[in-house]
């Protein structure tokens, strides 16, 4: 079934992440959890954060349909290696991250 993502869908999915706790809500398009590919709406609201992690057997991609998102990179010290402001209002959409 083919599923589509509408602004009604934005709002609601932005409304959970406003009243959760951690700011932040899911919005699952794979089945289960078992997925070889997980894909989701991800509503971050201001004052989320989403803590440093690596995925060493698949790439992560980011697209930002509201809003903007600041992601940093680090090193395996822990040090910021470089950051980016994803903001479709300035033309800067998404990344996509190779597994590391």
């Amino acid at each position: 079934m083919m599923k589509l993502i509408t602004e009604e869908l934005l709002d609601t999915v932005t409304s959970q992440a406003k009243e959760n706790s951690r700011l932040r809500m899911n919005y699952n398009f794979h089945a289960s959890m078992d997925a070889p590919i997980h894909r989701l709406l991800n509503a971050l609201e201001p004052g989320t954060y989403l803590p440093p992690h690596r995925h060493t057997d698949k790439e992560e991609t980011y697209l930002v349909l509201r809003g903007s998102l600041l992601a940093f990179f680090y090193d395996d010290a822990g040090n910021v290696t470089d950051k980016v402001c994803l903001n479709p209002s300035e033309g800067k959409y998404g990344l996509e991250i190779p597994s590391n």
